[in-house]
């Protein structure tokens, strides 16, 4: 069995086993579950689980709504399940493990009210792959592509569902034209850079589903101070 790691965030509210040298979530993961921003008593949908972090962190953070996520690799779904019922949130969080192109309502008990998704950034045939495979499926187009998440997520959304996605901001451009074709129109752009005067790095997109043309462009995210601390936009973050 591979090396595991057990990490306390939260001020140690909250633990995560996770692989030491495969596929570790990183802080695109902690982002996005601190800006997708459920509603009470709605129901979420994490693609690409991986360790379940994401799914984790939402619940923390709000009491009232129930989550799924769906992992493709088998390996990191077997975590997932084990970092939920270690969290004491097995009766508010669920993982499946499946391949999301042929996801139905069916695995996740009826369409959801939003989808969050730090799906793998990198197009196929583009950059070196990382030799570890968990890594490699996470990160490149292996076995998910942009297309097949964003199809998925209107499969899965109710009429006007929301979408929440990171993505890298050099495929701004491919991210928007991608959830129009798939009727998830882009409502909501929020930059993140890594520190102030430094190009953005990320991009937090949020659409809804058969929504009407029009998008809110947001203030930047800085991530970090020049001396390489946290901002206290990342420090409330960390600290749910």
């Amino acid at each position: 069995m591979e090396p595991l790691t057990r990490d306390h965030f939260f001020n140690g509210d909250i633990v995560l086993t996770q692989p030491k040298s495969g596929y570790r979530f990183s802080i695109d993961a902690v982002i996005l579950s601190h800006l997708a921003d459920p509603q009470p008593g709605e129901t979420v949908l994490d693609l690409g689980a991986g360790c379940g972090v994401v799914p984790i962190m939402m619940a923390y953070r709000h009491a009232n709504i129930r989550l799924t996520g769906v992992e493709i690799q088998q390996p990191l779904c077997d975590i997932a399940i084990q970092n939920v019922a270690a969290n004491r949130m097995s009766h508010r969080v669920r993982i499946v493990s499946k391949d999301m192109s042929v996801l139905s309502l069916a695995d996740i008990g009826g369409p959801v009210d939003l989808v969050v998704t730090n799906p793998p950034y990198r197009k196929r045939g583009s950059g070196r792959i990382n030799a570890d495979s968990q890594k490699a499926v996470a990160r490149h187009e292996l076995r998910v592509d942009l297309e097949t998440v964003l199809q998925t997520a209107r499969r899965m959304l109710r009429p006007s569902g929301r979408f929440c996605i990171i993505y890298p901001s050099v495929r701004t451009v491919d991210l928007v034209t991608a959830m129009r074709a798939a009727g998830l129109e882009p409502k909501s752009l929020t930059m993140i850079h890594s520190k102030p005067g430094s190009s953005a790095s990320l991009v937090a997109m949020k659409g809804l589903k058969a929504g009407r043309p029009g998008i809110e462009v947001g203030p930047p995210l800085y991530l970090y101070h020049e001396d390489g601390t946290y901002t206290g936009d990342l420090e409330a973050m960390f600290s749910g």
